[in-house]
């Protein structure tokens, strides 16, 4: 993997949220790739429960600054960064007060799942995709992991499908058994469709609960990861029909190889 880019798109990594498997996977992948030689970038989302201070996050302001539409509506973009303690791996964290503030990630603390997350995930996917231009960072792969990062793969095909910067990037998603129950606004169709987002394309967010989120990031990348052990049925049968190039589960202890093989074919 030595001088591959690899741009890392996550819902959650450690050690910024709890450990889950979406938040230990998005930390031990890309660090198995730059211990490899391969330069590595990770995007997630600056929740209000991450602590500024303690991890020393600070706002890139010649990154900030740009609005982004949603929904209609212009939203400030504003980008901070950190480095992974010991690791020298740099962090960027996509943020903005009216969706990110809040003292947690996905739900109040009734356990209500906010009503704007598909707006927080549509307005993370084009942070990232925005942020990374400014960059001018080429990435050779992006690997998307968790559910908030899930419509950047939709977003690259469609929304950004002419920018000549990812024109040679591939997508690979990791699909994790991790969800939430019931579904995120029904009114997400139509606030992807906006950005011009054919309806044909991600008709499944009609009903947008995990599965048919996921559904659509599947459809969307180039090649899959099945992350989890516990993956529904459904969905696994969805990924194995897909036509896309995947990688069953393989247990963490075994990844680095496995992933590291399949990155390779990507290229």
């Amino acid at each position: 993997m030595k001088d591959k880019r690899i741009l890392y798109v996550s819902s959650e990594v450690v050690p910024y949220l709890a450990e889950n498997e979406v938040s230990l996977m998005s930390y031990d992948v890309p660090k198995m790739v730059n211990d490899q030689g391969g330069q590595i970038r990770i995007f997630m989302p600056r929740y209000g429960n991450i602590n500024e201070r303690r991890h020393q996050l600070h706002e890139v302001i010649r990154l900030s600054g740009m609005n982004l539409v949603v929904n209609d509506l212009d939203m400030p973009l504003i980008i901070k960064v950190a480095s992974i303690p010991k690791e020298r791996i740099q962090v960027y964290f996509i943020d903005n007060d009216e969706y990110f503030k809040r003292k947690a990630t996905f739900a109040d603390e009734d356990g209500q799942l906010y009503p704007d997350n598909d707006e927080r995930a549509i307005f993370f996917a084009k942070g990232v995709v925005e942020t990374v231009k400014k960059l001018n960072w080429v990435p050779d792969i992006i690997h998307v992991h968790g559910w908030m990062a899930a419509m950047l793969p939709v977003y690259m095909k469609h929304f950004y499908k002419n920018e000549a910067l990812f024109s040679e990037t591939k997508i690979v998603t990791s699909v994790y058994g991790q969800s939430f129950d019931g579904t995120l606004d029904v009114e997400m169709l139509n606030k992807v469709k906006l950005d011009g987002v054919p309806q044909e394309a991600v008709d499944m967010l009609s009903v947008p609960d995990y599965e048919n989120i996921m559904k659509a990031t599947v459809m969307h990348s180039d090649a899959v990861i099945v992350a989890s052990p516990n993956l529904s049925s459904s969905l696994t049968k969805f990924i194995e029909t897909s036509g896309k190039p995947f990688l069953p589960y393989v247990p963490k202890d075994a990844f680095a190889d496995a992933y590291s093989n399949f990155y390779k074919e990507m290229l």
